[in-house]
């Protein structure tokens, strides 16, 4: 049975004045998805946020939360959502426990419901020790982590986080990544993020967006796939013959780098054994072999740094 689509977002645009900042975004999010959401500074992504949040209406397009029209019933719609902003929306003079009821409150949580969300909320963000302490005394990692608290409080069907691990140290990142992975069991999640391994560490999905468009959707295994690469780096120790390289069974095709390096590209079968064999037989030297893996990092620098950049600026 297919997971229940919680978002659905259709040809979304944004203009500010005459300048186009977001163009025919289209995308869907399932429940048990956590999608990672990228894109450099400039690029639409924090304009995209606020229209699928519900904080900024888009010039054109649609946005479903949990089959609910945003723009036809935004409580509605809005009540489906939980959002972490990037600056955690925290009193620090209030104890966790006054804060999430406090938050329970604006997000209309019933009364007699209050006491068992709190408590649910603490229990799933690791908070259920704290609940007595102020929020100003309480590391940057917790307070995260009441962040996350206020955004679940209500049980919605999606949860936004907006750069969830900045300014948290290596123990309080893998914390806070491994409680994502926790919420995305039960909830549709998009991360929004600058750092390119919490995305592989953390989604099973990611998006990038450039200059106002969705250039990369993918899932992370079809990614991990591309990532992988289906090619060859060949390094010896004298001048190889790239004619010799391309009549070789399963290799597509032979860059030379330099007299004694080459790329060979291959489509199905991984050639190197053959590759061995023929250096070996031919004299050159075998120095290198190895699969020229690509990074998530490359990808999107391959994707973002276009040469010819469409005059914008983000309004965040």
């Amino acid at each position: 049975m297919d997971a229940k689509i919680l978002i659905r977002v259709e040809q979304l645009y944004r203009y500010y004045g005459h300048h186009l900042a977001v163009e025919a975004i289209n995308f869907r999010l399932s429940q048990g998805e956590v999608l990672g959401f990228l894109g450099p500074n400039g690029a639409g992504k924090s304009t995209t946020m606020q229209m699928i949040t519900g904080n900024l209406a888009p010039s054109a397009g649609r946005v479903c939360i949990n089959d609910i029209d945003l723009l036809d019933s935004p409580k509605k719609a809005k009540a489906e959502i939980g959002y972490l902003p990037e600056q955690p929306p925290v009193y620090r003079d209030l104890t966790v426990d006054e804060y999430l009821h406090y938050c329970a409150r604006l997000h209309r949580v019933p009364g007699n419901q209050r006491g068992a969300s709190i408590t649910r909320a603490r229990k799933r963000c690791g908070l259920s020790g704290v609940g007595r302490r102020l929020i100003g005394n309480l590391s940057k990692g917790y307070q995260q982590r009441v962040g996350i608290a206020q955004a679940i409080l209500h049980n919605p069907a999606v949860v936004v986080l907006d750069e969830p691990t900045a300014g948290l140290d290596p123990n309080q990142i893998r914390d806070i990544r491994t409680l994502i992975r926790e919420l995305g069991e039960s909830h549709g999640i998009i991360l929004s993020t600058h750092i390119l391994p919490e995305v592989q560490a953390t989604c099973s999905s990611v998006q990038i967006i450039h200059q106002g468009r969705l250039v990369f959707s993918e899932s992370m295994d079809a990614l991990e796939r591309r990532l992988a690469g289906h090619a060859l780096i060949l390094e010896t120790g004298e001048a190889l013959d790239s004619n010799t390289l391309q009549q070789l069974p399963d290799v597509e095709s032979v860059t030379v780098l330099a007299s004694n390096r080459a790329r060979l590209r291959f489509e199905h079968d991984n050639p190197a054994a053959a590759v061995a064999a023929c250096v070996a037989s031919q004299g050159w030297g075998l120095v290198e072999l190895a699969l020229d893996r690509q990074t998530l990092e490359q990808v999107f620098v391959d994707l973002t740094c276009s040469d010819v950049p469409r005059e914008q600026e983000e309004v965040a």
